[in-house]
Order: structure tokens, then sequence, then C-alpha cells
């Protein structure tokens, strides 16, 4: 509950907890988001995400590797020691029956798709599965409440651009509250907020645009759009300044920059 001068959360065990400002960082299913009214915009891909540890023969040297397939992008990021994480998608009406593999069949499908580069692999641990869909929050804010992270934004999990918005998210938020605070300025009025929200909303909207465009340019097989889209991959390629401009966009990089996310102090 909020009013002229804080908002009220009521914890489970009855007690309750007063500040300026309350922040939902409470995932993709968002109670609190619920509960202050915020519409989302929302619609789910025809994918699933499985996720699993692998183990493999050679060393990665700290190298991501994303293969685009035509069931969707194939993930290797790099763990500790000889492993990575594998994010793979693949259509929805596939992904059950592969989650339903044993072991060995599992690691004879899984090293189809990973390649050879690291030598043999064998999947460790468990590995589980999720529906891919997309949302993009209507509004960010309201009068002491600001959104952050998945409650506000879950995009395609291709070039894995999700963590770095939650990122951006947080590091947005601190300057705009201790810019506020340091004017003596009310930091949960909407006034403030909407600062936020105008910054990471249009950044947000932007990402979310780029990997739903790039996830249904990729996760196809038809010949006339993979012909072109090998020969922009290739042009991209073999023009430095143009391959370095992308490794930038999938570092999160580009465009404004909270102080958090360029080394300075907040």
């Amino acid at each position: 509950m909020s009013s002229g001068h804080g908002i009220t959360a009521t914890l489970a065990n009855g007690e309750t907890v007063t500040a300026a400002l309350a922040v939902a960082a409470d995932g993709r299913d968002s109670p609190m988001r619920d509960l202050m009214g915020l519409q989302m915009i929302a619609w789910s891909y025809p994918q699933w995400g499985i996720v699993a540890t692998v183990e493999h023969e050679k060393p990665h040297n700290g190298c991501a590797y994303e293969h685009f397939l035509p069931s969707g992008p194939f993930a290797i990021l790099p763990m500790t020691g000889n492993r990575s994480s594998l994010v793979w998608t693949e259509k929805d009406t596939l992904a059950p029956a592969m989650m339903q593999l044993d072991a060995e069949d599992f690691d004879a499908e899984s090293a189809r798709r990973f390649g050879t580069h690291l030598g043999a692999t064998k999947a460790a641990g468990p590995r589980w599965s999720y529906p891919l869909k997309f949302h993009l929050a209507r509004g960010f804010v309201k009068p002491r409440f600001a959104l952050a992270g998945d409650s506000a934004h879950g995009i395609h999990p291709i070039a894995g651009q999700g963590l770095n918005l939650g990122l951006k998210d947080a590091a947005a938020l601190t300057d705009v509250v201790l810019d506020a605070a340091r004017l003596g300025l009310d930091i949960g009025t909407l006034d403030v907020l909407q600062k936020y929200e105008r910054w990471r909303r249009f950044d947000s909207f932007a990402l979310s645009v780029a990997t739903d465009g790039l996830n249904r340019l990729f996760s196809n097989d038809i010949a006339p759009i993979r012909a072109l889209r090998d020969l922009g991959m290739g042009i991209v390629d073999s023009i430095g300044p143009a391959r370095r401009f992308f490794m930038r966009h999938a570092g999160g990089d580009i465009g404004r920059l909270p102080r958090l996310m360029k080394g300075e102090a907040a």
C-alpha cells in the first residue's frame, strides 16, 4: 500500500515494513507487478529452452559460442573448469521428447549440435526446460514503486541479453535515486521514478525488438532467408569495426550507461 509519505508491505508473518520506495525484482511472474496493476505486452514462442551443464575434453578458454540452428539458437557458455552451460532452444513439439531421453541418448543429441571444437561432451548434473515467452511491462513505475529485471521485461534468450538488461535496470535506478537524494528530493515520487522509466523502458523495448527479430531470422530453414542470413553474417565477420560493434552490443556496452556500468562511483 502506498501513500503520500511512503509505501508499506505486509510480510507473511504479519509484520509491516514501510519505506520511501519499493522495488520489485521478483521474476517473470512477478506477484508485485500484478498487485500494483502494471499491465504487460506478452506472447509465447513455439520454442522451449533446455538448460544443462556439459563437461568437455578441451578447455573453452573463456569463449562463449552460439550456433544458429533451424529450431533456434544453441548457446555454449563457459563455466569453471572444462565445463559449459548449455542453453538449447528447441521446437515446442520436440523439447518434451528431448527431456525424456536417457543420459546416453541426450548426450548424443546435444553432441550433434555442440560440434567437435571442445572434444567429447557429456551432460553433468540435472537438466531442465521451460517455455520461451516474451513480455514487456507497459509501465515500469507507480508512485513509490518500480519494476526491475525480469519483472519488467522478459526477452528471448538469444545472445543472452536478459542479464544485461537486469543489471542496467539496477544501476540506472541507483543513478536516478541517488541523484534525487543528493538534491534533497523525495526518491519515491512519480516525477523522479519516471526518469528511470523513460531511460530503461526505451532500452528494453529496443533490445526486445532486436532479439525477437534475430530469433525469427535465424530460427528457420527457408533457403532464400538462409542464404541472405549467411551472407550478412559473413560480411559482419570480415569487417573488424562491424564485428566489434556487435560484440559491444552482446556485452551490454552500447547506449547510455549508468555510472556503475562504467566503473564509476554511483
